[in-house]
């Protein structure tokens, strides 16, 4: 059991978690991400790891209500409990001095690119942060990216705060002013980062894209995770998160997180019908498991 320390929304459906999880803490790196179960039967999800402090022995999360577990996960609070917390798994991010490097948040993909961003900047790069969300309630981690970062050009897509429109505007505004850019690393729903890809291409500008395909054990072993680079396959969990975007088959990459659509909408259904009783059998198993625990000791 992994203890949730503090629990917060920092916006609508959106949650950042402390949780107790110290060698995970000591040898986390950014890019890197964890897999969580929140209990015996439930699936397993990839998370970002945002924050990690050695000392405490902490690892911070932040997690987007999209489907059943993350809306489950969303509704733990300080004091419960995870079952599993695996990691830090993947590949950290390539942190060397770049010169110019543009880091791009697209949504809750803002919280995987913090880390990377305030790494890049300690490297010695001067750092450009770009991030979008739909509206002003959804912007997340501004003042934490304001301190990594050179400049922070925030948009939404309704125009509710700063500037209206998506985050390659605001790259298309740089690459148009003549700035040098050394590297792009672009974190978000696979339509952004397609786009950003699209863009910097034809610029011949470096650009990381950092996936997050369906994963289940996140070793390599079960292939969940395949994506197509250059017209082979990879693993994102071993070969990755982060790859060359210009390499990358966006495509393939959507066709693949599709699959069980259909299934996870029937079971975010079953789920809205009785969500209370769920939240209650995690909590059941946790103080079954602690009652366990007890015993052998």
């Amino acid at each position: 059991m992994f203890k949730i320390l503090h629990a917060e929304f920092l916006a609508p459906g959106i949650k950042r978690f402390e949780i107790e999880a110290p060698r995970i803490a000591h040898k986390q790196k950014p890019g890197q991400f964890v897999i969580l179960r929140l209990y015996e039967q439930g699936e397993r999800i990839p998370i970002t790891i945002e924050h990690s402090d050695p000392e405490r022995g902490t690892i911070r999360i932040v997690v987007q209500s999209a489907g059943k577990t993350t809306t489950l996960l969303n509704s733990l609070n300080t004091g419960d409990s995870i079952l599993n917390v695996v990691g830090p798994l993947g590949k950290p991010s390539d942190i060397e001095k770049f010169g110019t490097v543009v880091v791009m948040g697209g949504g809750v993909g803002t919280a995987m690119a913090y880390p990377t961003a305030a790494a890049l900047k300690h490297a010695g790069n001067r750092v450009i942060t770009i991030v979008g969300a739909r509206n002003k309630e959804l912007v997340i981690l501004e003042r934490e990216l304001r301190e990594c970062s050179d400049a922070l050009m925030i948009t939404t897509d309704d125009g509710s705060y700063a500037d209206k429109g998506f985050v390659t505007d605001k790259l298309r505004q740089l690459i148009e002013n003549g700035t040098r850019i050394d590297l792009v690393l672009a974190i978000g729903p696979i339509p952004m980062m397609r786009a950003v890809a699209e863009m910097t291409r034809k610029e011949h500008i470096r650009t990381v894209v950092s996936l997050n395909p369906i994963m289940i054990d996140g070793t390599g072993m079960c292939g969940g995770c395949r994506v197509l680079v250059d017209g082979k396959s990879e693993f994102a969990c071993v070969d990755g998160p982060e790859f060359d975007a210009h390499r990358v088959d966006f495509s393939v990459l959507v066709q693949r997180n599709s699959m069980y659509r259909t299934a996870e909408q029937k079971s975010m259904e079953a789920f809205q019908q009785d969500p209370e009783s769920q939240v209650e059998a995690i909590h059941a198993e946790q103080t079954g498991a602690c009652a366990l625990k007890g015993i052998d000791r």
